[in-house]
């Protein structure tokens, strides 16, 4: 009886606690009408990756000739483009593409970047000296231009696509790492560590990365604006996805021509962008202050 009223106990203590968060993230949330907005858009935009089939009211490929160059209205709410595709079915298929590859550089920059600096910030010495140096290089180079040069000697496409950006977003990654690792591996428990013989791999995975991923995190949520917008770039010069498969910055590409006459065909996937980015930031933003 005892077990089974301290199981009780601890399952009741465990969903106040998780009460508590939730009252604590909607309060936050009402006192903050920007974040509150910032984070509707991220869910309905994500929704867009999850579920197109469900809120995509036509076939992103299916071309209606008849209803091509059509302006904004209720049957198509971002207008049609030049072969009468919906635009809006294709900026919602056209989103788990574009999230996708976003997601997998992030990844790529995580992992290559806090591996690279918590090696360099603990290690030290001339190992420490040849991994910054390298990363010297990394950062002296716009992102952009980074990431163009390596999409172009390793080919076209997401996967390509994904790598480049990722390698791109090593630099500042391990940067943070190695400021975070040198803080961490000064600590008392880290000594103790060193002292009973623990190998320098384990204090690495146990406790120095774990406990300097906080800020690492943080940028890398930071990241996936910036890498958004890299990819939709690289995307609209055409190192991306090849037409008719829609993704972000493609479909701005095949609107430049109509800019002038189809005004919706290049602002509306562009203003899709730009909220996105500008609300995973915002979102960002929070987390970097209540780190």
């Amino acid at each position: 009886m005892t077990a089974v009223a301290n199981f009780s106990k601890s399952q009741s203590d465990d969903a106040n606690a998780l009460t508590g968060r939730l009252k604590k993230v909607l309060k936050t949330l009402l006192v903050q009408p920007g974040l509150l907005l910032a984070s509707i858009v991220i869910v309905v935009i994500l929704s867009w990756a999850i579920v197109p089939d469900v809120l995509a009211p036509y076939d992103p490929l299916r071309a209606e000739t008849q209803d091509a160059l059509q302006p904004p209205s209720l049957a198509h709410p971002f207008g049609t483009d030049e072969v009468g595709r919906d635009l809006f079915s294709r900026v919602v298929h056209g989103t788990g593409l574009s999230l996708l590859t976003t997601v997998v550089a992030v990844v790529i920059g995580l992992i290559g970047g806090s591996l690279l600096g918590a090696v360099a910030g603990y290690v030290g010495g001339a190992l420490d000296t040849t991994i910054m140096r390298i990363i010297d290089v990394l950062l002296s180079i716009p992102l952009l231009l980074m990431a163009m040069a390596l999409v172009t000697a390793i080919g076209f496409g997401p996967v390509q696509l994904s790598v480049a950006v990722g390698i791109a977003l090593i630099g500042v990654t391990a940067r943070v790492m190695r400021a975070e690792t040198m803080r961490v591996s000064k600590s008392l428990f880290i000594d103790a560590e060193r002292s009973v013989g623990a190998s320098t791999g384990y204090i690495l995975l146990r406790h120095i990365l774990p406990n300097a991923m906080g800020p690492v995190l943080v940028l890398s949520i930071i990241e996936f604006g910036q890498a958004i917008l890299t990819i939709a770039a690289l995307s609209f010069l055409g190192f991306g996805t090849p037409p008719p498969t829609p993704e972000w910055g493609q479909l701005v590409a095949s609107g430049q021509g109509y800019i002038a006459s189809s005004w919706w065909m290049v602002t509306l996937p562009g203003l899709v962008i730009a909220l996105f980015v500008v609300s995973v930031n915002r979102v960002a933003r929070e987390f970097e202050r209540r780190d």
